[in-house]
């Protein structure tokens, strides 16, 4: 059994600021403090931004996050405050809510099924396999680059019929625009003078040009076409509402394929090989018990939590926790604080891949929000684990592990390790 860390007095914790989810204890310090003691909490930002509500505790995160019409989406969903040029710009299905997210969500749906998923699991073997080969040849590698990102992105570039070729060149992209404020990412930090000059882009990343320019290459050859990719059933089809796709609506929808297709999946990956680094016992029982694994995606997805937050605005005044929130208010929902609620979880600390009954909310539970690409994401990780563990007898860390630079996704850059094979 794990204790929980220290607590942050409830003076210091400062969401607002990435450095301080720098290492992998900070962040759950300060948001233990606030389940406990201020559960819904007002968060000042430096300017240009005026602060948020910050959710912490599981049952308000899953109400705020049910209900689009108090809380919506269409006002953003990052915490970056934009105007209404830049949303109506910069918004995807992510910023849309009601019949326009439903009918824009149906235009991808039916690929992202179980049924439809559960058709790529000969491929996905195939592919895992083929990744473990080359990484585990090596004895010692960085887990990350050699197989938490490179996995997932060719999935991806199945899903969307490109070269495998291209791959690299997707990773890089959802790098740059993820990781926005951090210095090794980002052509620009967010809020940066410079910045300014890319306001219009999601994320405010150049590298959005070179997404959309790729995004709309793949449009061009494929429209009138009768191909199933991802970027055919965008480009062939009307949304059921019958307000057809904008070039805009195209280009950010493409945009959130390639990050939100790679970035979560890929940290979800990195998160559950470290915790099992870290917890060896597990590791021995997944591998004494293979039948254990499926469940255990369930215990890895909580424990990752890969995205911190998404941002809702309140549409009206309203009352949350005891504290009056204003229309116009950033309500801002804190995944990763719920997957470690102990009203919800018995010793969330514990890291145990026989835990059951895992209520965590890391796809956004029961909201119209639900993750498209949920059934995929826990069957990615089904199989690489499967595959993986059966061919090592041990993996040891190296190497330091740095994160991401960003109070967004609960990113590891880096995975140094060492394996023994079976």
């Amino acid at each position: 059994m794990c204790d929980p860390l220290p607590l942050v007095p409830l003076s210091a914790v400062n969401l607002a600021d990435p450095d301080n989810f720098l290492d992998g204890e900070t962040p759950w310090r300060m948001l233990d403090t606030l389940r406990r003691e201020d559960p819904v909490h007002w968060q000042p930002e430096p300017a240009p931004n005026s602060g948020f509500w910050a959710v912490t505790r599981h049952a308000d995160i899953v109400a705020v996050d049910r209900d689009p019409e108090t809380y919506t989406s269409t006002r953003f969903t990052n915490l970056e405050e934009v105007d209404d040029d830049q949303i109506a710009i910069r918004r995807s299905l992510l910023e849309t809510d009601g019949l326009r997210h439903q009918a824009m969500r149906r235009l991808l749906q039916k690929p992202f099924t179980p049924k439809a998923v559960a058709a790529y699991s000969d491929f996905l073997r195939v592919l895992t396999r083929r990744t473990l080969d080359a990484a585990l040849a090596k004895g010692a590698f960085d887990f990350v680059e050699e197989i938490s990102a490179d996995f997932p992105i060719n999935v991806l570039a199945r899903m969307l019929d490109i070269p495998a070729d291209d791959t690299q060149q997707l990773i890089d992209w959802g790098n740059r625009i993820i990781g926005n404020t951090d210095p090794d990412y980002a052509d620009v930090l967010l809020h940066s003078e410079d910045s300014e000059q890319y306001r219009d882009l999601p994320f405010r990343s150049p590298a959005s040009l070179e997404v959309f320019a790729y995004g709309r290459k793949l449009a061009a050859e494929r429209k009138g076409g009768n191909g199933t990719d991802l970027v055919s059933l965008l480009v062939n089809q009307t949304p059921r509402d019958g307000i057809p796709l904008t070039s805009h609506d195209f280009d950010n929808y493409f945009l959130l394929l390639v990050v939100a297709g790679n970035e979560t999946t890929r940290h979800a990956i990195s998160h559950s090989m470290l915790a099992l680094i870290q917890h060896p016992q597990e590791l021995v029982k997944l591998q004494a018990d293979p039948s254990l694994v499926p469940g255990a995606v369930e215990e890895f997805l909580r424990w990752a939590s890969p995205v911190y937050h998404f941002r809702r605005t309140a549409t009206r005044d309203t009352e949350l926790g005891g504290k009056h929130i204003r229309a116009g208010d950033k309500v801002v929902l804190w995944f990763a604080s719920g997957n470690r609620d102990e009203a919800v979880f018995a010793s969330p600390y514990s890291f145990d891949v026989t835990r059951t009954q895992i209520d965590h909310v890391t796809f956004g539970k029961g909201s119209p929000h639900f993750c498209l690409g949920n059934s995929l994401a826990r069957l990615e990780i089904q199989i690489l684990f499967q595959e993986l563990l059966p061919r090592i007898s041990s993996i040891r860390l190296t190497g330091e592990v740095p994160r991401v630079r960003s109070n967004f996704v609960n990113g590891i850059k880096r995975l140094p390790v060492e394996v023994t094979l079976a």
